[in-house]
């Protein structure tokens, strides 16, 4: 394990994506989804998302290699009186990182990030079978408030 205050968090390029990708795959649940193999789509996606200024797909690099990533979505809306707010989604710690504290900084950094573009609310979801990924949300003090649902198009 490494220490935490090692860590850089800084915005993710292109060459990052493999390093990314295979931590999105590295879970029973990423396995099945995600395609090492071809980085095509990830290639064009990071494209888009770096060119919105909403988004903030970032990796977190310790001695040069990526250990983790996250994408942070600023959210305008109207409910809560206009409120904005932001999502955290595909957080991934590489597997010899865990325990390490990066997981802990990585979910700060999002919510200072979140501070700095004014929202008033971080959410974030998590598949319902991560269990270990439920405790850890709710030791930062996130609670279970909601149900989530999805319908694949």
């Amino acid at each position: 394990m490494s220490d935490a205050s090692e860590l850089t968090i800084r915005p993710a390029t292109e060459a990052d994506l493999p390093a990314i990708v295979a931590m999105l795959a590295d879970d029973p649940l990423g396995a099945t989804r995600e395609s090492p193999d071809d980085l095509a789509p990830y290639v064009a996606a990071l494209k888009r998302l770096s060119e919105d200024p909403n988004q903030h797909v970032v990796v977190a690099v310790r001695a040069g290699r990526v250990v983790g990533t996250l994408q942070l979505t600023i959210v305008h809306g109207l409910s809560r009186q206009g409120a904005t707010r932001s999502v955290i989604e595909g957080v991934r710690v590489h597997a010899d990182e865990r325990g390490s504290g990066l997981g802990t900084r990585f979910i700060e950094w999002a919510i200072e990030q979140s501070r700095a573009d004014h929202c008033s609310l971080v959410q974030l979801t998590s598949d319902a079978t991560r269990t270990d990924a439920h405790r850890f949300y709710e030791r930062l003090g996130f609670t279970g408030s909601h149900v989530g649902f999805k319908l694949s198009l």
